[in-house]
C-alpha cells in the first residue's frame, strides 16, 4: 500500500509530524514503518505534550533505587528489601470493554512490576464514573470491576485498597487506574537497558494474535460517536498465562543469563524493542516470520503493533538459549529466539527473509515531537460568602444522613468484597481502612499504601489541587502508623491541545511537586493519560497519587476503628470553618463554586510527623485523616468501624456548627486516647506547636450531639453500607 498523508492522519499524526518523518527517512516510509512511527509518536507511548513539564518533578531521594525512566520505580525499605511500584491507566479500553479494558490494566502494570524481578506482593486502583443517574455507569462500574477481580484474584495477588468516585465528568469517560506492589532484593533487580552486540533477542508468553491494534493510539484520540468500532483495539487478558508467565520470568532470573527484560505494553514487540536498544544505544534485528502467532496469515504490521497480552522480550547472554527454553517449555509457554543486537543503531525488521524495514531508533525515541503547548492560569477563585439563613433550615440529622450515604462518602464495601483481599496471607489490613498493608513475608515489616484523587479540588484551583492530592496520600500513610516514602502518579487529563487542559496539567504538576519536595516524598514512577474527552466534553483535571511507606514493625499498625468506651476523642490540627467545594457545600447547599481548602505545608509535615510520635509512642489508640465530609464523617466513620458512639462536647465559641463539623480543612486527624495519658499527650502536641480540640468520649452506641442523641451507631452503618448495595441491585 502506498503510504500517504491521509493515512498517516488515520494512524493519528499530524501533517507536520508525517513531513518530519518523510525529512528524517530522506523518503516516504512504508506502512510498517509508518505504524511503527505513529506508535511511538503517539501521547500515550511518547509523553511529547507532557515530557516538557515531568522534567520538573522531584524525583531523588535517600531512599529512591531507580526513578522515573524504567518499567516501575524502586524504593529501598532495608536489609536488602526493595519494593517496586508503579500505576497505570487504562482508561479508554475500559470505557470501551469494561471486563477486559479494566483486566487488561491490572495485568500490564503487574508485568511492568515482575519484569524488574520483583513478586508483586499487592494491587491497588483507582476508578472513576459518571453520574449515578447516567445510563451507562452501572452497567460500566459492573465490568470495571469484576474484570479487575477477575484478573487479580485469578493470578492470585491480594487487592488491598482503593479509590471509587462518581461525577458527571466522566459520563463519557471513565477512569480504570491500577498500582502493582513487588517485592525484590535490591542487588537482584532486572532493567530493560540493553546491552552487547549479537545477543540473542528472545519472544516468550502467549502468541500475538490481532487484538489490541492501535491499543496505544486509540488511548490518544477522543472518543466520538463510532466508539464501537474500537472494540478490537481492545487487548484480552488471560490471567492464567500471566501467572505461568510470573513464574517463569522469576525462574529464568534467578541465574545470571539475562541482559535486558521489557514487557510487551503499549504498542507491543514496537514499543519494547526499540525501548530496550534506545537506552542500550545498540541497534535491533528481528524476523518476524519467527513470531509465535495464534492467527493465520499476520502482516508485519499487524505483528509489529498488535498489543496481545502476557508476552515479554528478553535479551539474553549467548549460549543461555537452551537452558532458557527449557523453562518456558516446562511452564507450557512460547519461546522464541527472533532477532539479536546489532551495532546498527536501527530498527531492522525482517520478514519471509525479505527486509520491511528499516529506520534509526534515535528518530524513533529521541526525535519525537516534544511540546510546549500554550496554556492558562487558572485565577484562585473567590471565597464564598455563606449567611446564616443557609443554614437555618437545615436539620442536623437530616445533613448526616444525606452525607454519610452519598456515592463519594459511602462504603465501597460492594466493590472490595469481589476482590481477594487476603490470598498470599500477609494482608494485616484489608479495604476499608485509609491504607492496605502487608507484611513482608517472614518479617516483621510492612508496607502500606494508598490511592488518591480529588478532581473537585483540581478543577477549582490546580495548583493548590495538585499539592493536596499528594498531602492526602501522605496523612493516609501516617494514619496507619507507615513512614510515608515516595510516590507514584498517573495524570488523567482531557485534550493537551486546549489551553484550559493544558493549564491545569501544569499548574496540577507544579502543586505536586511543591508538595513533594517539601514533604520530601518524591515521584518514582507514573504515567500520562491524555485526550480523555468525547465529543468536546473533558474530564475534569484528576492526578490520582499512589503513596508507598513503611512500618517497621507490623505489631504498630495503626487502625481507625474506635477501641474503647471513656476514651477521648482529638482532633490534631486547626479547623478554620472553611466549606468552599466541600462535599457538604455540594449536597446540601448546592453550591460548587469556591477555592478548595487552604494547604499549608509546614502544618502537614508538622502535624503528620506529630501523629506519627503519638503512634510510636502507643499514646494514640486509633487514628484516622480528615477528609471528605470533614471531621464529623470521618468520628462517624470511626465509629462504624469500631461498632462504637460518641458523644461530641459542646462548644461554646463555635460560629457555626456544621462549619466546625463539615469544613474539609487540611492537615488534620482524629485521634483516640487513654484519659490517662491525655497529660502526656497534651504536652507532647504542645511541644510541637500542634493545635488540637478535644472532640468528644466515646460510648457504647449512642452519637450524642449537644446532649441530643441524634443516632444509634448501627442506623448511621445503615446509612453508610447500604447506599451502593441498593444502587448495584
Amino acid at each position: 500500500m502506498e503510504v500517504n498523508e491521509k493515512i498517516a492522519v488515520d494512524h493519528g499524526l499530524k501533517l507536520d509530524e508525517y513531513k518530519k518523518i518523510c525529512d528524517l527517512l530522506k523518503r516516504v516510509p512504508n506502512l510498517t514503518e509508518l505504524g511503527i512511527f505513529s506508535a511511538m509518536w503517539n501521547e500515550h507511548c511518547s509523553y511529547k505534550s507532557s515530557r516538557l513539564h515531568l522534567k520538573k518533578l522531584n524525583t531523588k531521594g535517600k531512599k529512591v533505587i531507580q526513578g522515573p525512566g524504567e518499567n516501575a520505580g524502586v524504593i529501598d525499605i532495608g536489609d536488602d528489601d526493595a519494593i517496586v511500584f508503579k500505576i497505570e491507566s487504562h482508561n479508554h479500553p475500559s470505557f470501551i470493554e469494561p471486563y477486559q479494558g479494566a483486566a487488561t490494566g491490572v495485568g500490564g502494570i503487574m508485568r511492568d512490576v515482575f519484569t524488574m524481578g520483583a513478586r508483586p506482593i499487592a494491587n491497588l486502583n483507582s476508578i472513576h464514573f459518571g453520574s449515578t443517574q447516567h445510563k451507562k455507569t452501572k452497567n460500566l462500574l459492573r465490568g470495571v470491576v469484576k474484570g479487575i477481580g477477575g484478573y487479580g484474584n485469578c493470578i492470585g495477588v491480594p487487592t488491598i485498597a482503593g479509590q471509587t468516585c462518581f461525577d458527571q465528568s466522566y459520563n463519557g469517560n471513565i477512569l480504570v487506574n491500577a498500582m502493582t506492589l513487588g517485592l525484590v532484593n535490591k542487588n537482584k533487580i532486572f532493567y530493560s537497558k540493553a546491552a552487547g552486540i549479537n545477543k540473542p533477542v528472545i519472544y516468550v508468553g502467549s502468541k500475538t494474535g490481532r487484538d489490541g491494534i492501535h491499543g496505544a493510539s486509540m488511548a490518544s484520540a477522543i472518543f466520538d460517536d463510532k466508539i464501537e468500532e474500537k472494540k478490537p483495539t481492545v487487548q484480552v487478558g488471560d490471567p492464567f498465562t500471566e501467572k505461568l508467565l510470573l513464574e517463569a520470568c522469576l525462574e529464568l532470573m534467578s541465574d545470571k543469563s539475562i541482559i535486558a527484560i521489557q514487557d510487551m505494553g503499549a504498542a507491543g514487540l514496537t514499543s519494547s524493542s526499540i525501548e530496550m536498544a534506545s537506552k542500550g544505544n545498540l541497534g535491533i534485528e528481528l524476523h518476524l516470520d519467527k513470531v509465535p502467532c495464534r492467527e493465520e496469515k499476520m502482516t508485519p504490521y499487524e505483528i509489529m503493533l498488535s498489543e496481545s497480552q502476557e508476552r515479554m522480550l528478553i535479551v539474553l547472554e549467548n549460549g543461555k538459549e537452551d537452558s532458557a527454553k527449557k523453562i518456558f517449555d516446562k511452564w507450557n509457554l512460547d519461546f522464541a529466539v527472533i532477532g539479536k543486537t546489532t551495532n546498527s543503531k536501527n530498527i531492522e525488521l525482517y520478514f519471509k527473509k525479505e527486509k520491511v524495514a528499516n529506520v534509526p531508533i534515535k528518530f524513533l525515541a529521541n526525535e519525537a515531537p516534544m511540546y510546549d503547548r500554550p496554556w492558562k492560569k487558572t485565577k484562585l477563585p473567590q471565597k464564598i460568602k455563606f449567611s446564616n439563613n443557609d443554614f437555618k433550615k437545615l436539620k442536623f440529622n437530616d445533613v448526616i444522613k444525606k452525607i454519610i450515604s452519598n456515592p463519594n462518602i459511602c462504603s465501597k464495601q460492594w466493590i472490595w468484597e469481589q476482590y481477594d483481599h487476603t490470598v498470599m496471607g500477609d494482608t494485616i489490613q484489608k479495604p476499608g481502612g485509609d491504607a492496605g498493608v502487608v507484611r513482608v513475608h517472614g518479617t516483621k515489616k510492612a508496607v502500606a499504601s494508598s490511592v488518591d484523587s480529588s478532581a473537585s479540588y483540581c478543577y477549582a484551583h490546580p495548583f493548590t489541587g495538585g499539592k493536596q492530592v499528594v498531602c492526602e496520600a501522605w496523612r493516609n500513610l501516617v494514619s496507619v502508623g507507615a513512614e510515608p516514602i515516595a510516590i507514584t502518579n498517573c495524570l488523567n487529563f482531557g485534550n493537551p491541545e486546549k489551553k484550559e487542559n493544558m493549564g491545569e496539567f501544569v499548574e496540577c504538576i507544579d502543586g505536586i511537586n511543591e508538595a513533594s519536595k517539601y514533604l520530601n516524598f518524591p515521584v518514582v514512577s507514573g504515567n500520562v493519560s491524555f485526550y480523555n474527552e468525547t465529543k468536546d466534553k473533558g474530564i475534569k483535571p484528576t492526578p490520582t497519587i499512589g503513596g508507598v511507606g513503611l512500618i517497621k514493625d507490623y505489631k504498630n499498625l495503626m487502625s481507625m476503628n474506635f477501641k474503647s468506651i471513656g476514651n477521648l476523642v482529638l482532633v490534631i490540627g486547626k479547623t478554620e470553618g472553611i466549606l468552599d467545594q466541600s462535599i457538604f457545600a455540594k449536597v446540601i447547599l448546592d453550591e460548587r463554586k469556591g477555592p478548595p481548602p487552604e494547604i499549608n505545608l509546614f502544618n502537614e509535615k508538622n502535624n503528620g510527623e506529630t501523629a506519627l510520635k503519638l503512634i510510636k509512642e502507643k499514646l494514640a489508640l486509633s487514628v484516622h485523616d480528615v477528609s471528605l465530609g470533614g471531621i464529623m464523617i470521618g468520628a462517624l466513620k470511626m465509629c462504624i468501624a469500631g461498632s462504637k458512639g460518641i458523644k461530641f462536647n459542646k462548644f461554646k465559641d463555635l460560629i457555626n456548627i456544621y462549619q466546625y463539623f463539615f469544613a474539609e480543612d487540611q492537615g488534620r486527624y482524629i485521634i483516640e486516647v487513654d484519659k490517662n495519658n491525655l497529660k502526656k499527650v497534651e504536652s507532647i502536641l504542645k511541644k510541637s506547636s500542634v493545635h488540637f480540640d478535644l472532640l468528644g468520649e466515646i460510648t457504647d452506641k449512642e452519637i450524642i450531639i449537644n446532649d441530643e442523641l441524634t443516632f444509634t451507631v448501627d442506623k448511621v452503618t445503615e446509612f453508610y453500607k447500604g447506599w451502593l448495595y441498593k444502587y448495584m441491585s
